[in-house]
């Protein structure tokens, strides 16, 4: 408890993130430390945590690529806070819970579980370097994005058919 009072506003800015704890916090200071200036960017932070992305790729196609070695106690805990944040049950759902979500359809759940721990960690790069709390988004964001992304599929593979497409809202729908 003594060690971590210089660090208290840190540890109740990092509490606000959905998913990260106290102790989860603890860790990630204890872990990356408080100054990001020796990250360039949250890429590098998350590629020196192991928590980036693999990218295997041979003549154009996509292989599974594996994240790289890490702090074990980091990943530990970045895994185990995207578990919690994918337990969320708030009324709107947190944007992580939704990403977890999204992902452990097709990728399983501990893929899932890392992929919203890395996010979770680009997270935490932005609020220690901008000195600010955690404020969610618009969740419904990512559901018009989608909306859009499928509908511009489907008018791009009926023109890929040969037919000419106007769209025109449903009132219905509306």
């Amino acid at each position: 408890m003594e060690q971590t009072r210089p660090f208290e506003a840190v540890l109740a800015r990092l509490d606000t993130i959905p998913g990260v704890d106290r102790r989860t916090a603890e860790v990630l200071v204890a872990e990356i430390g408080v100054d990001m200036a020796q990250f360039p960017s949250a890429r590098h932070l998350a590629a020196w945590a192991g928590m980036a992305p693999g990218n295997n790729a041979s003549a154009g196609k996509r292989k599974g690529g594996k994240t790289r070695k890490g702090s074990k106690w980091l990943r530990r805990a970045l895994v185990e806070a995207g578990r919690g944040a994918a337990r969320t049950k708030k009324p709107g759902k947190t944007a992580f819970a939704q990403q977890y979500r999204r992902i452990v359809v097709r990728r399983g759940p501990k893929k899932a579980a890392v992929a919203v721990g890395h996010a979770i960690l680009v997270t935490v790069y932005d609020l220690l370097t901008r000195q600010t709390t955690y404020h969610e988004g618009d969740p419904s964001a990512f559901d018009e994005r989608r909306r859009v992304k499928v509908r511009q599929r489907a008018v791009d593979q009926l023109r890929a058919l040969g037919y000419d497409v106007t769209l025109t809202p449903n009132e219905e729908a509306a």
